[in-house]
């Protein structure tokens, strides 16, 4: 297993009236982020806010391409992004106890935080297709050149994994500061990762290694 340090590019924020990040995502330009009860947009060159949609937005966020997936306490919701109307819902794995929130291969990834574990389920449904197995508290989840990466956050210490998605094996490890901890994660498909801060209304941008 590699194992190194986190590389931490850039942080943005404080957002304002942003007390946590839960859920992160990326639309291919902008970012976005789960702040309890509105999803919202910055831009990651420059870090400027850019607009918000009022939903309930409790953990991991999730997009298709054209629409956000979003957990809200015991489901996830299917939000058009342009009127922020939810266009359906399904039931969460977790019953509420989801963590972060990813799309990949035409289906949705959830971690279970307290349950150390990563389903895969139907995005019409909700129905589990397949369960990856952690040994630490699950929270971000996301997916880039064919590789599954997952944050913990567990005694005050976090850190981004990638692991083999057919049996969890930890592949790599990159250890965040000491108080760092990373709530929502996602990738912008090159080489930043992008975590969502548990104690501040922040999202920080990792180096993810070639």
């Amino acid at each position: 297993m590699k194992h190194s340090a986190a590389e931490i590019l850039r942080e943005y924020g404080p957002f304002a009236g942003v007390n946590t990040v839960h859920g992160v995502s990326f639309d291919g330009q902008n970012v976005w982020f789960a702040s309890g009860e509105k999803l919202n947009a910055f831009d990651p060159e420059n870090g400027q806010a850019l607009r918000s949609i009022d939903v309930a937005a409790h953990a991991g966020t999730a997009y298709d391409g054209q629409h956000f997936f979003q957990l809200a306490n015991d489901r996830i919701q299917k939000i058009d992004p342009d009127t922020g109307q939810v266009l359906a819902t399904i039931p969460a794995p977790g019953g509420g106890r989801d963590s972060g929130l990813t799309w990949a291969e035409g289906t949705l990834w959830v971690g279970q935080y307290r349950e150390r574990r990563i389903h895969q389920i139907d995005p019409e449904t909700g129905a589990i297709l397949r369960t990856i197995e952690s040994n630490r508290f699950v929270t971000g989840v996301t997916w880039v050149d064919g590789e599954l990466w997952h944050a913990t956050w567990e005694g005050e210490q976090s850190d981004l994994r990638r692991v083999d998605p057919q049996t969890g094996k930890v592949l790599e490890k990159l250890d965040m500061p000491a108080g760092m901890g990373v709530s929502g994660l996602e990738s912008d498909g090159g080489d930043r990762l992008f975590c969502g801060s548990v104690s501040a209304g922040v999202v920080r941008a990792v180096r993810r290694p070639r």
